[in-house]
C-alpha cells in the first residue's frame, strides 16, 4: 500500500485523525489514541496487535519486529515491502478496533458503528 492508501483507510474508520508527531511521524488516532504510524518515507509501520500474544508470535516467525520505543502492549512494526496490501489493511482495522475497545465505552458510542 502506498502512504495515501494507508491514511485513506486508516482515515476511513470511525472517529479516526491524522497528525504529524516526532518530526515527520504520520500517526493516525481514535479518541487521541495511536493505532498505526509511519516514518514519511513509508518503509515500515508500527501497529497494535489483538494481543500481546499475537505480537509475540508475528516477532517469533519473523513476520514483524519489536515496535520501537513501544515495547510494552502487543505494539509490532512490519516492514511494508514483505506484507502484502490485504493483510495490511486487515492489520490496519484489527489496530483500530483494538485501540476503540481499550476506550471508555461512552466515547465508543460516540464515535458510532465501527
Amino acid at each position: 500500500m502506498t502512504p495515501a492508501e494507508i491514511k485513506a483507510h486508516c482515515l476511513s474508520q470511525p472517529g479516526a485523525a491524522h497528525v504529524v508527531q516526532w518530526g515527520d511521524t504520520q500517526v493516525f488516532k481514535v479518541a487521541e489514541k495511536m493505532f498505526a504510524a509511519h516514518g514519511s518515507d513509508a518503509v515500515a509501520i508500527t501497529l497494535k496487535c489483538v494481543s500481546p500474544d499475537d505480537a509475540k508470535m508475528l516477532i517469533e516467525v519473523g513476520a514483524a519486529r519489536p515496535a520501537k520505543y513501544l515495547p510494552r502492549g502487543g505494539w509490532v512494526t512490519f516492514d511494508l515491502d514483505k506484507i502484502d496490501d490485504d493483510e495490511l489493511r486487515q492489520r490496519l482495522t484489527a489496530s483500530y478496533e483494538t485501540v476503540r475497545a481499550s476506550l471508555p465505552k461512552k466515547v465508543q458510542v460516540e464515535l458510532g458503528e465501527a
